[in-house]
C-alpha cells in the first residue's frame, strides 16, 4: 500500500498521528509558534526531556514522548535560519528526512509536519514547500512500506495552498516522467 500525503489547515497539536513534528530550535528550548503550541497542549514533560537531550544541530531531529498530546512521540526538527544558501536547502531537506527515519525506527505509521523554518527562521514558504514536499516524496519512494500517512498540518491558508501546490506539481512531474519512460 502506498503512503498517503495529506494537507490540512489547522493546529498540528490536534492531528491524530503517531508522531508530530516540532519546529524546534537547536537548543531544544520552548519557543513560540509551533513550539509554543506543543508546549501548551502537551505539557512541560516534553521540554523536560528536551533539556535532558541538550541540543540538536540544524538539519537533524530528536524524539521525545508526547506528554498529553494524542501522538505517541514529538520529533523535534531543527530547520535552518534562512540565508538563501545551498546549505539552507540541505538542512531543510535533511530535518524532514531525519523525522521520517525516526518514524521508521520508532514504529510510527503516521507523522504530521508543520511548515518548518517558515516562521521566525524566515524561510520563504514557496521555497520551503517545494523542499519539504520533495524530500517526503523522495523518502517514500525509497521506503514504500515505511509509513502509511504523512500529514502536513499548516497554520494558515497561504501556507496550506503553497504546500498543496508543491505536492500537485510534484505529482505532475512524476506522471510526466512515467510517460517519458514508457515511450509515450
Amino acid at each position: 500500500m502506498a503512503a498517503s500525503i495529506e494537507f490540512i489547515q489547522g493546529d498540528i497539536t490536534q492531528v491524530a498521528a503517531d508522531a508530530i513534528v516540532n519546529a524546534a530550535n537547536s537548543e531544544l528550548e520552548a519557543g513560540s509558534g509551533v513550539c509554543g503550541a506543543i508546549l501548551k497542549a502537551g505539557g512541560a514533560s516534553i521540554f523536560e526531556e528536551c533539556r535532558r537531550i541538550g541540543g540538536c544541530p540544524p538539519g537533524s531531529a530528536v524524539a521525545t514522548g508526547a506528554g498529553t498530546l494524542k501522538a505517541k512521540f514529538v520529533f523535534h526538527a531543527v530547520g535552518p535560519v534562512y540565508h538563501g544558501r545551498e546549505k539552507d536547502v540541505e538542512q531543510l531537506a535533511s530535518c524532514h528526512l531525519k523525522c521520517l527515519d525516526l518514524a521508521l525506527v520508532k514504529g510510527c505509521r503516521s507523522i504530521a509536519f508543520p511548515a518548518i523554518s517558515t516562521g521566525v527562521y524566515g524561510y520563504p514558504v514557496a521555497e520551503a514547500s517545494v523542499i519539504a514536499v520533495g524530500s517526503v516524496h523522495g523518502w517514500l519512494l525509497n521506503h514504500p512500506d515505511g509509513v502509511d500517512r504523512v500529514i502536513f498540518a499548516l497554520f494558515d491558508a497561504p501556507t496550506f495552498n503553497a504546500y498543496r501546490s508543491a505536492h500537485e506539481t510534484r505529482l505532475k512531474m512524476v506522471e510526466q516522467e512515467k510517460k517519458r519512460r514508457a515511450g509515450g
